[in-house]
């Protein structure tokens, strides 16, 4: 499957899921984004300081902009735009705006490689458990480089990593748990050192989480978040900050 290929498949799902096309309000679909919510709330506190400091905030990968709809509620006075690569996702962001009572500032259609936006007019940028889903790496770094101001922070929260001796396992179980959309684990090594070429300043921190989890999942998640020299050879979850010099 080619480039165009994966990014057709991942527009269409938003247009064909019976759980979240556009046209449809379900019930599943608002459970599990609550719950990934009581994740990315933990994002939120603990990366906070760069959220409060921030005026220009845009959610990159949004998705149906659930996520920038909390950011809104939490921080009203910031100007918050979100962007998916999919039409019909972000044509639900309406939805999200009702459930938070809040107005978005931008809800619009962009790859992560091309967003359209103008040179150094972001504060931060962030994406939620999507940017294994980017497919031009290399290319969506540069992208950000361009629209970040100097010293702005672009944030990929809870995301699949492993090293490159468990790519290719992670990959096909990835891969075969949800099959509807091309699925990717990072590699984060590697990820770090593409941040350092674009520019910026590269770091990033493990995270495990047992929340929203199958069984076996939460039992996997749970030793590694007590055995933490595990998470640096197991495949686990990650927050990556980039900073641009």
């Amino acid at each position: 499957m080619n480039i165009q290929e994966k990014e057709q498949k991942e527009i269409d799902f938003w247009r064909d899921s019976t759980e979240e096309k556009p046209s449809v309000f379900s019930v599943p679909n608002l459970i599990n984004k609550f719950k990934e919510a009581d994740i990315f709330l933990e994002k939120l506190v603990a990366h906070g300081a760069m959220f409060k400091k921030s005026h220009a905030i845009l959610e990159l990968g949004a998705g149906q902009a659930w996520a920038s709809c909390m950011v809104k509620f939490y921080y009203s006075d910031k100007t918050i735009k979100a962007s998916d690569i999919s039409p019909y996702a972000i044509e639900s962001a309406k939805k999200w705006e009702a459930i938070f009572k809040v107005d978005l500032d931008g809800v619009f259609q962009a790859k992560s490689y091309d967003t359209g936006m103008e040179n150094e007019s972001q504060d931060l940028i962030f994406c939620f458990a999507s940017a294994h889903h980017f497919i031009k790496h290399r290319s969506t770094f540069s992208e950000m480089h361009r629209i970040m101001k100097p010293g702005a922070a672009l944030l990929y929260l809870h995301e699949p990593v492993c090293r490159n001796a468990f790519y290719t396992l992670s990959y096909r179980r990835a891969n075969k748990k949800r099959p509807q959309v091309p699925e990717d684990v990072l590699r984060y090594r590697h990820l770090l050192k593409l941040g350092r070429e674009a520019g910026f300043v590269s770091g990033m921190l493990f995270a495990p989480t047992i929340k929203n989890r199958s069984p076996f999942g939460t039992m996997y998640y749970w030793v590694l978040a007590k055995l933490p020299f595990l998470q640096g050879l197991l495949p686990c979850t990650a927050d990556f900050i980039f900073i641009k010099k």
